[in-house]
């Protein structure tokens, strides 16, 4: 979805760890480490509904290369295939995302605000048009999407099991991945239930190397309520445009600031 380099080789060398270089559109095979995510990604898309907790943590590198981190906390409500439900809290937002299958809804608690956009179709496709429509980066949603697997793997030049690692206390299988533009890593809970625990994005593009990661938790597949994905405007909530300066409001960093590690 890294650290130090010299640590990471004297890890690699400690642990043995499994390489492959993956050339787009070349199948896994049985041991290559991308066989575990794609058991990730299969076991994900087999859901019919999810839920979950996050924390998440970005950072960005400041004019003076000063790298400065920023959190925030949240919870993800999904039903395959069209309805979704997002909420993330952190110091310069709480931001609400409601997906009903046919429109998408964005509440920023801290702006008394939200926009609204017609969006008929899929989670998928909510997501692809979210994006290229108002810009916003959605590090980590690549993990909830049918195709997760494809989507990871498209660019991905080289792949590493580094080995077992615990992460809140569930064994995972760990895993490196690398592209052009960045470095990820994804910690995958290892047995019957391979849900993502982990995961860390490395940018090879911007001074510094800022990283993005995300934990996750609290996994469950129980039954949703259909109200859970209706939007209702809080009292005294003004609606605004999709498009330009509005979106900043809902955005998890401060205004102003430069661009931190996305995937």
């Amino acid at each position: 979805m890294t650290s130090n380099r010299c640590v990471h080789r004297t890890i690699y060398a400690m642990l043995g760890a499994a390489t492959v270089v993956v050339a787009p559109g070349v199948q896994a095979h049985a041991d290559d480490p991308a066989r575990i995510l794609k058991s990730m990604s299969d076991h994900l898309a087999g859901q019919k509904t999810l839920s979950a907790s996050f924390d998440s943590d970005i950072e960005i590198i400041t004019p003076e290369l000063q790298k400065i981190q920023f959190a925030s906390s949240g919870e993800i409500k999904m039903s395959r295939p069209d309805k979704l439900r997002v909420r993330r809290t952190g110091g310069y937002a709480d931001v609400e995302l409601v997906y009903d299958g046919k429109l998408i809804s964005i509440y920023g608690n801290n702006a008394k605000s939200y926009v609204q956009a017609d969006a008929p179709g899929t989670i998928d496709k909510m997501i692809d048009a979210l994006q290229a429509r108002s810009g916003i980066g959605m590090p980590g949603a690549d993990l909830l999407l049918s195709n997760a697997f494809d989507e990871l793997m498209a660019t991905v030049i080289e792949g590493k099991h580094i080995g077992q690692g615990v992460v809140d206390g569930v064994e995972c299988e760990h895993l490196a991945f690398r592209t052009p533009d960045t470095d990820w890593q994804i910690w995958i809970e290892a047995g019957a239930k391979p849900v993502p625990h982990k995961y860390v994005i490395t940018s090879k593009t911007l001074a510094g190397a800022p990283q993005y990661t995300l934990r996750i938790k609290d996994w469950k597949a129980d039954a949703l309520n259909a109200d859970v994905f209706a939007f209702v405007a809080p009292a005294g909530a003004t609606k605004v445009d999709l498009e330009g300066a509005a979106i900043a409001e809902f955005d998890e960093l401060p205004p102003g600031t430069p661009t931190g590690a996305k995937k």
